[in-house]
């Protein structure tokens, strides 16, 4: 498991890259901010992995990083993903260094 920095996460997107950013969030949390990507919660991940392609990077992006590191353990050592990122400090750390104009929770 690694982790990637919302700088890093950004140059990424921007360059569009071949990854899937995976937003674990509860859909109240997406509705209040939402940088985009394939939403599927945290307690929906094992039933809809299917939709999460093994083909390319998953960066999995949380509030604050913590639910992103029990998501990442969970397809790489349960569902057998092979390159699996979590966003170093989630949403939070986005809002704080990349983009202040979007609403902390």
């Amino acid at each position: 498991m690694q982790y990637i920095s919302v700088t890093e996460l950004k140059e990424k997107l921007l360059r569009n890259d071949r990854l899937t950013l995976l937003d674990i969030r509860e859909e109240y949390e997406r509705d209040i901010c939402s940088i985009g990507g394939l939403h599927i919660p945290m307690a929906e991940v094992q039933d809809r992995s299917n939709e999460i392609s093994k083909e390319q990077p998953v960066i999995v992006l949380c509030r604050s990083g913590k639910r992103a590191q029990s998501v990442a353990n969970l397809l790489e050592s349960d569902l057998n993903f092979s390159d699996v990122s979590i966003v170093e400090g989630g949403i939070l750390a986005w809002i704080e260094q990349v983009d202040n104009q979007l609403e902390a929770y």
